[in-house]
Parts: C-alpha cells; sequence; structure tokens
C-alpha cells in the first residue's frame, strides 16, 4: 500500500491537474467571449432586438453568431450555460488551498517572524479575508461607483494591492502571493454565481413568462464580466507564483503584484482593442514592458530569507524536530549539503542560479529538517533532484535520505 505521505502528494496532484484544466476551460471561454462580444458588426437583416452579428470559421465549419443586448423575442429550445468552468475552478483551488496551506500551514502558510499565529488563527485569516474581499468589491460595484467604471477599476486595484500587503504582513511570501491570487479569483467567481448567472435568470423567467426583460440586468452582467477580463491574466500568474521565488521571496512581492495587475491591463488592453478593430495599440506592450523591468527591479533589490544563523536559531515544530532526531539524520543532511547546497543556499555558487530555487533552502541541518517532506520525495522517493544528477547523488545516499524519512514515520508528514 503506498506511504501515507505518498497518497497525500498523489491527491495534491491530482486536484492541481484538476485546477489547471477547469482554468483552462474557463479562460478559455471567458477569452472567447470578450473577444466575440467586441468583434460584433452591425448588419442589415438582423432580427429584431439583435446588437450585432458575426461570422467565424473553425474547424472545417462556418458559424453565424448574433448577439441580443437583452433578449431575444422568444426563449430559444437549447440554451447552454457558461457557468461550470468557473465554479468547478474556484472549486479545486479551494481544495488545493485547503490541501497545501491549511494542512501544511507550519511549512507553506505561517512565519512566526511576521506573525506568531496558531494553525487555526491562521486558517481562519485565510478564510475568512476571501468573504470579507468579495463583500467590500460588491458594496463597491453597488454603490453609485458602479455608474462610474473607470473610478470603481482604480479602487478596485487599490483594494487589491492593500490586500497584497496585508497578506504578507501574516504569511509567507509564498502564500501570500497564492492568497492574492485566491482573493481576486473568488471576486470573479462570485461575480458569475452570485450576479452574472441570477441576472440572466431573470431575464430567462421574464422570456418564459411574456414579459419584456428588464436591460439593467445585462449592463450589471456587463460590468462583473468587464472585471473578471481585466483580472484574469493576474489571477494566473499569481496561481504559478510558487515556482518564482524572486516574486514571493521578495521583500517587495506585493509591489510586485501591484506590477503584475497593470500588465493584465495593459496586455487586455492590446487585445481587446484589437478585438474591436479599434487599431492595433502597439504602445500597450512598451508599457509592459517597462512594467515587467520594474518587476525585475524589485525582485533584485529584495530577496527575503533567513541569514545562516536565524535558521539555526529559530525553533523547529515538533514534527520538524523528530526528523531532526531521527536515526540517521546525520547521514541524510551530511548527503543533501554535498549535493544540494550549492544551489538550495542564501547565496548559491552554482552558475546561472541567483536565488535558492523555489526558495527551498537546503544549507544547514535545520534547513533540511523543515525540508523534510521535500527532500524526500524529491531526492529521495524520485531522482528529480538534483536536476539531471549533475551532482552525482549515489543510490545509496538516496537510500539513506529514505531510511531517515521513514524512520519518523507517516503520521504529521502530510501536515508539513
Amino acid at each position: 500500500m503506498p506511504e501515507t505521505a505518498i497518497l497525500w502528494d498523489f491527491l495534491s496532484f491530482a486536484i492541481r491537474w484538476l485546477h489547471v484544466i477547469t482554468a483552462i476551460a474557463w479562460i478559455g471561454s471567458s477569452f472567447y467571449f470578450i473577444a466575440l462580444d467586441l468583434g460584433l458588426q452591425k448588419a442589415p437583416g438582423m432580427p429584431k432586438g439583435a446588437h450585432g452579428e458575426e461570422w467565424q470559421v473553425h474547424g472545417g465549419g462556418f458559424y453565424h453568431i448574433q448577439k441580443y443586448l437583452v433578449a431575444p423575442e422568444r426563449m430559444p429550445e437549447h440554451l447552454t450555460w457558461f457557468k461550470w468552468e468557473s465554479y468547478a475552478t474556484w472549486l479545486s483551488g479551494a481544495a488545493l488551498l485547503m490541501v497545501t496551506y491549511w494542512a501544511g500551514a507550519n511549512l507553506y502558510l505561517i512565519e512566526p517572524g511576521k506573525a506568531d499565529l496558531a494553525i487555526w488563527q491562521a486558517i481562519a485569516i485565510s478564510g475568512g479575508s476571501l468573504a470579507v474581499g468579495w463583500l467590500i468589491y460588491d458594496g463597491l460595484c453597488k454603490s453609485p461607483l458602479g455608474q462610474r467604471p473607470t473610478v470603481l477599476m482604480l479602487l478596485l486595484f487599490a483594494a487589491l494591492v492593500a490586500m497584497g500587503w496585508a497578506y504578507d504582513q501574516v504569511f509567507t511570501g509564498r502564500a501570500a502571493l497564492l492568497h492574492l491570487g485566491a482573493f481576486t479569483a473568488t471576486i470573479m467567481t462570485a461575480n458569475v454565481f452570485l450576479i452574472i448567472m441570477p441576472n440572466q435568470r431573470i431575464v430567462v423567467a421574464d422570456l418564459k413568462a411574456g414579459r419584456a426583460p428588464d436591460p439593467k440586468y445585462g449592463k450589471i452582467a456587463k460590468l462583473r464580466s468587464t472585471h473578471n477580463n481585466y483580472l484574469t491574466l493576474p489571477v494566473i500568474f499569481l496561481m504559478l507564483s510558487n515556482h518564482y521565488p524572486l516574486a514571493f521571496a521578495s521583500e517587495w512581492n506585493w509591489l510586485i503584484a501591484a506590477l503584475i495587475f497593470l500588465m493584465g491591463v495593459t496586455i487586455r488592453h492590446f487585445f481587446n482593442s484589437m478585438h474591436a478593430r479599434q487599431g492595433y495599440r502597439w504602445w500597450t506592450w512598451a508599457v509592459t514592458a517597462m512594467l515587467f523591468i520594474g518587476v525585475m527591479w524589485l525582485a533584485s533589490i529584495g530577496v527575503k530569507q533567513d541569514s545562516y544563523e536565524e535558521s539555526m536559531a529559530r525553533p523547529l515544530t515538533p514534527v520538524e524536530a523528530r526528523f531532526a532526531a531521527a536515526d540517521g539524520f546525520d547521514d541524510a543532511a551530511n548527503a543533501v549539503i554535498g549535493r544540494c547546497s550549492m544551489c538550495h543556499a542564501r547565496e548559491p555558487v552554482w552558475d546561472g542560479i541567483r536565488v535558492a530555487p523555489k526558495g527551498v533552502l537546503l544549507e544547514t541541518p535545520a534547513d533540511i529538517a523543515r525540508a523534510a517532506h521535500q527532500v524526500y520525495l524529491q531526492a529521495g522517493l524520485t531522482d528529480a533532484m538534483p536536476p539531471a544528477n549533475i551532482t552525482h547523488m549515489g543510490d545509496d545516499e538516496r537510500a539513506q535520505i529514505r531510511r531517515w524519512f521513514r524512520e519518523v514515520g507517516m503520521r504529521g508528514v502530510a501536515g508539513l
């Protein structure tokens, strides 16, 4: 029977895969409909109430698409709803948040140097902030500011920057950016679930009852859909930010996230203008490049990590202490330090590597105890690390790592 720790990793594997697949489906349909909406053309002979039409070719066939700003005169027999892509993306993302950051709070969520939180407190902040964020955003949209979309977008941007800073005050850098992505994705999915879909159901109910639908429902849905369109690219970056220690491990990670949001706006503005046949706004790419240079500069001046002395002085959690005291730890630690620390160091000495990959440090015995699960998975159970076995880690050294890790037992490992 597979080890408990490996079963936990496969659970994360499956949920992560599901999350990526559903996100692709959601983003794909979202981008398609935005492009379609912007490309609609007036044409003679369109049905009553039709706002515009679009001819498209794909897969060897032609498609003739018409849009009604409010609704057609009668309810069509076949109506496709686009909602489950969004719901499945958020639900799988929430599950992944729980499996990785809640169950692994000691390693991935809590940073005692920032806020010495109990696990339940960190989880409460994590989940509660997502709900509070939606309530604030929804309140702004329903206020008179909803009639001033540019001002509303600026306020939303300010709120996102503030949340990025706030998350970084209490969570690890990795968790801060991931939670900012979850915060934004919650707003996007709640827009679909609580605003766009209910408004569409009202319109459908009016059609079935023979009433003329109120155009205000379409206008409200369009505002929220536009917000989702401009937030999509930053959310993708934040979903994947755990791969980029230069971003999440920076002292200025919240400012980096702010620039990423602005890059999302400039890139979407280019494509939205193109789809609307308003020309190619090439200047947006120059602005995007400048923003990215700003990201590079911020990352270069502020990578945060424990010093060697701080790592040795910081107390280990009870589970980490069990790994440090287990039989075989010294042999496993020597193997890891000898084969891995040239890259996974506070100042890597391997050519071309400036920051430890994924921010994982393996330079001290305390570092190795804290990263026990990752060391076991990447260098003990598999040969994923070192890459291409470039430092010639031997089979006997990998066996030492396996023996050490299994000495502790599987209980508590999933929570690392």
